[in-house]
């Protein structure tokens, strides 16, 4: 399906030709729940840079991304942005804890989400046991990846930071595609920076010294990762 219409626009959902079924939430179901779910939810396309949902709005659905890469931010009392991550196709959003998202999410490129109205959703949820523990399953996960970032904002170097990311980065697009050196990075400069705690300056700096070293090299909108297990072990991992 393609992503080029414009921001917001609806267009039916087949959940069984969904590309993203078997590494989302929806892998729990069989093919009778997936047709039941077919007619709860609608394939969105947004345009580079709209946002899906804002932080503080009411949280009134749920949103699986098919296609692209979203910006998870949330925006501090002072004005400045804390990035707090980025989803890939096949993430779950929209579990706020409370009435409100917590973070906005924005659109990095063309995206296309598979939109759920929470109360509908909710209540398809409610006695099926196999997707809750999926879903719960994706909950874990993410808080473990923001107790992991808590530990790389207080405690590394901005090299060990950038590796990380970097490290992760293409180890969660080999979930997804498989195993590759070459890596896009279609997030900017500066979203990187305020996902690390870092500067732009600093997180060009520490590039370019990566690249100098000949641990990765720099091409537009992407890396290529020249001695990985060095950057593996910057990060850590």
């Amino acid at each position: 399906m393609k992503s080029s219409l414009p921001a917001g626009q609806l267009e039916e959902l087949l959940c069984i030709d969904c590309a993203v079924r078997r590494s989302g939430i929806c892998a729990a179901l069989d093919p009778d729940e997936l047709q039941e779910l077919d007619r709860l939810g609608r394939h969105v396309h947004f345009q580079s840079r709209a946002t899906v949902f804002a932080q503080e709005e009411l949280a009134t659905s749920f949103y699986n991304l098919i296609e692209g890469v979203l910006r998870l931010y949330k925006l501090l009392p002072d004005g400045r942005r804390q990035i707090v991550g980025f989803a890939l196709p096949g993430d779950f959003l929209g579990m706020a804890v409370s009435a409100r998202h917590g973070f906005s999410a924005d659109a990095i490129g063309p995206v296309v989400v598979c939109q759920f109205a929470r109360a509908s959703f909710s209540q398809f949820i409610a006695d099926k046991p196999h997707l809750l523990r999926r879903i719960n399953a994706f909950a874990a996960r993410e808080l473990n990846l923001a107790q992991e970032h808590m530990v790389l904002l207080g405690r590394r170097t901005a090299e060990e930071r950038v590796a990380s990311f970097l490290i992760g980065w293409r180890d969660r697009l080999a979930r997804l595609k498989g195993p590759a050196q070459t890596v896009a990075l279609p997030m900017s400069r500066q979203d990187i920076a305020d996902f690390l705690g870092l500067t732009i300056e600093t997180v060009s700096r520490t590039f370019t010294r990566l690249e100098r070293d000949e641990v990765i090299e720099i091409m537009p909108g992407r890396i290529t990762f020249l001695k990985a297990a060095r950057a593996e072990a910057l990060a850590a991992v």
